[in-house]
Formats: structure tokens, C-alpha cells, sequence
């Protein structure tokens, strides 16, 4: 029998509007650039059910032997600056619609 992975969810406030985000995929690295992938963060407004997915940049490898990325470690600045710039390129939380996919740069933007 399949077990559920249940992801924790974290609140946050941005802009003065309740958002929901979680962990959705860690990063992943790869000799081929095409194959590489960052961390990937959903978050839906509370009260809303259109959700967007902030994929960031991979970045650098990480050294053998470093701890896997946990959503604890993530930094709420990071995520809360995210979702400020999903906003600003057009997400509308509140609106009904397929999942939106948006990328940011390493800092959020």
C-alpha cells in the first residue's frame, strides 16, 4: 500500500494578503544543462485555489555529503520576495485557472 507524503505548508503574509506556500520539488543537477532544475516553491492565497510555481535558478552543486534542502531552511524573506515578484508579472491569485508556472532569479526577483 502507497503511503501519503503529507508536504508541510507554512503561512506567510505579503502585501498585507495571507499566502500559503510549500516545498514543491528540491533541486536537481545534471552534466546536461537542459536537465538541471531549482528548488520549486507552490503557494495559493489562503482563500484562493489558483496556484503558481516559483521555480529559482539551480545554482551551485552542492558538495557530497550536504544535508538535503528541507522547506524549514527556507528563508520566508526568499519566499515572501517571490511571491511579490509573481505578483508583479501578472499572477492573480484569486482568478480560477491551471497552475501557473513562474520563474524568479536566485534572490527572488
Amino acid at each position: 500500500m502507497a503511503r501519503n507524503k503529507l508536504r508541510a505548508e507554512f503561512e506567510i503574509e505579503v502585501g498585507g494578503e495571507p499566502y500559503v506556500w510549500r516545498l514543491q520539488s528540491t533541486p536537481r543537477w545534471s552534466d546536461d544543462p537542459a536537465e538541471r532544475r531549482g528548488m520549486g516553491i507552490a503557494v495559493r492565497h489562503k482563500e484562493g485555489q489558483r496556484e503558481a510555481v516559483l521555480e529559482f535558478p539551480p545554482g551551485e552543486r552542492p558538495r557530497f555529503g550536504a544535508p538535503q534542502l528541507k522547506a524549514e531552511k527556507v528563508p520566508r524573506e526568499l519566499v515572501a520576495r517571490a511571491i511579490g515578484s509573481a505578483l508583479a508579472a501578472g499572477w492573480e491569485p484569486l482568478s480560477r485557472g491551471k497552475t501557473v508556472k513562474i520563474e524568479v532569479d536566485e534572490s527572488g526577483g
